[in-house]
């Protein structure tokens, strides 16, 4: 984290010093790293800490947060340096190319490197995502300097905007998908990866259990999720309702992975009320 932001800073600079959109934007670029390193180490600490008074279900979701706040930050920068880039087609100014060509290298060494290193670890999908991202930002140096070189050959200054505007897109549509994804957790949204329907129908399974509705399942933040439900039983003792607890939760959390299940148990043969989420109550 502390090369990527180092390479911020030097981008910046060679920026401002070049006169080079193309730069600004690649800074923006690879600040976006930043924000994805630090909610990845954030988060891992937070998620930790016990839940408490306050925060009953725990911190889950404090790397969300965070990760939607720097995203909509990013799509602002994103958005202004596209004006930026707008305005160097209506009047272009002449950028240094030494500035463009010589922060660009030094940017492609720590990308290269960065993506050099993470080679040996593509089989790990977390770092394959890194490694995926790291070669697109050593794609956009290489981009830069090229663009550079036709530059210092053909006086061609339009070419400068144009990279920016190029890789300013990138990061609107990555910050963009950012945003899409965090305000679906922080809007208590159901995990990509599960379906309402299958977890009641997994439910529906356990002896006793003749019947599921009032289904929600949302995500934590971190990969955590939660669960509730109301399940329908004939009359049986304390125990036995104790013992049909225990295996719904272990199906959720075996099955499924969600870790907090809350189930709500009724008395079969009482009128149907259905529930938000599923109108229809799942039956054998």
């Amino acid at each position: 984290m502390a090369a990527t932001l180092g390479l911020v800073v030097a981008e910046v600079f060679g920026g401002i010093l070049g006169r080079s959109v193309a730069l600004l934007n690649d800074a923006v670029h690879n600040l976006s790293d930043v924000p994805a390193l630090g909610i990845s180490y954030l988060a891992m600490r937070w998620a930790q800490r016990p839940a408490d008074s306050e925060k009953t279900y725990g911190y889950h979701r404090a790397g969300t947060l965070a990760a939607f706040t720097n995203a909509f930050v990013l799509v602002l920068l994103s958005l202004w340096l596209g004006y930026e880039a707008f305005q160097r087609f209506r009047s272009p100014v002449a950028v240094v190319e030494s500035w463009m060509i010589w922060t660009s290298v030094g940017a492609l060494a720590v990308n290269g490197g960065i993506t050099l290193a993470l080679v040996k670890a593509r089989g790990d999908l977390n770092l394959r995502s890194i490694l995926v991202h790291n070669f697109g930002d050593a794609l956009s140096n290489i981009a830069i300097i090229a663009g550079a070189l036709i530059i210092h050959a053909t006086a061609a200054y339009w070419i400068d905007p144009l990279l920016g505007v190029a890789i300013g897109l990138l990061v609107l549509w990555s910050s963009i998908g950012i945003l899409r994804e965090s305000s679906h957790i922080l809007l208590e949204g159901r995990p990509p990866d599960l379906q309402v329907e299958d977890v009641a129908r997994a439910i529906l399974t356990i002896e006793g259990v003749q019947e599921v509705h009032d289904v929600h399942l949302w995500s934590l933040g971190g990969g955590h999720h939660a669960l509730s439900l109301h399940a329908r039983i004939p009359d049986m003792h304390l125990d036995e309702c104790e013992r049909l607890l225990a295996s719904i939760q272990r199906v959720a959390a075996k099955e499924f992975g969600v870790e907090h299940t809350t189930v709500q148990l009724e008395r079969a043969g009482l009128p149907a009320t259905s529930g938000y989420v599923m109108p229809q109550p799942a039956k054998k």
